[in-house]
């Protein structure tokens, strides 16, 4: 091999060793890294009873397109299966109604809802809940499915906020953002 050939490898190498290194700089977070954060969420206290939400939708660009707020009724049954009834009311005027029917597998929960239809797990750790599923929403005459990555982050013992990056084919399409309050 010549001095030249290996100096083109030793380069070619240098560079994927720069972009794999680029690349999992760009990987998100991991629940690994909330374990020991404060206060912990656990979804059986803090999704129970009423809620009330607050936040904005953003397109692809970060703009705010829409803002909504909404109501949850939370609540359990004896074989810890939740139940979060949800009534969303756009700045636009429409209503959505979301029923999540969450059900344990182990130290998870396994997310449905009638408009998800590729149904997420719930993990969590610390002060941190992480789901990913596919909602259809609607678009115009039609509906389009799109990725929903699910970031939940409990500020105070009544206070949650919520980020949602939303993603068709792998390309990020638009964000929620809101927050989520324990009612007394």
């Amino acid at each position: 091999m010549t001095t030249k050939t290996r100096m083109t490898s030793l380069g070619q190498l240098g560079f994927v060793l720069l972009l794999l290194a680029m690349l999992s700089g760009c990987a998100g977070p991991s629940l690994e890294d909330y374990r020991d954060n404060r206060p912990t969420l656990v979804p059986q206290e803090f999704f129970s009873g009423t809620l009330s939400a607050r936040g904005v939708v953003k397109d692809f660009s970060g703009e705010v397109i829409r803002t909504f707020d909404a109501d949850i009724i939370a609540s359990w049954d004896d074989n810890g299966v939740g139940t979060l009834d949800e009534v969303f009311r756009f700045d636009d005027g429409e209503v959505q109604t979301r029923v999540w029917t969450l059900v344990p597998k182990g130290d998870t929960y396994h997310a449905s809802a009638g408009d998800v239809v590729e149904a997420g797990t719930m993990r969590w750790q610390g002060n941190a809940i992480h789901m990913n599923y596919v909602l259809r929403v609607p678009y115009g005459d039609d509906t389009l499915d799109v990725r929903m990555d699910d970031w939940m982050y409990l500020v105070t013992p009544d206070t949650l906020i919520n980020e949602t990056s939303m993603t068709k084919w792998g390309i990020e399409v638009g964000e929620v953002v809101l927050v989520i309050q324990k009612q007394p």
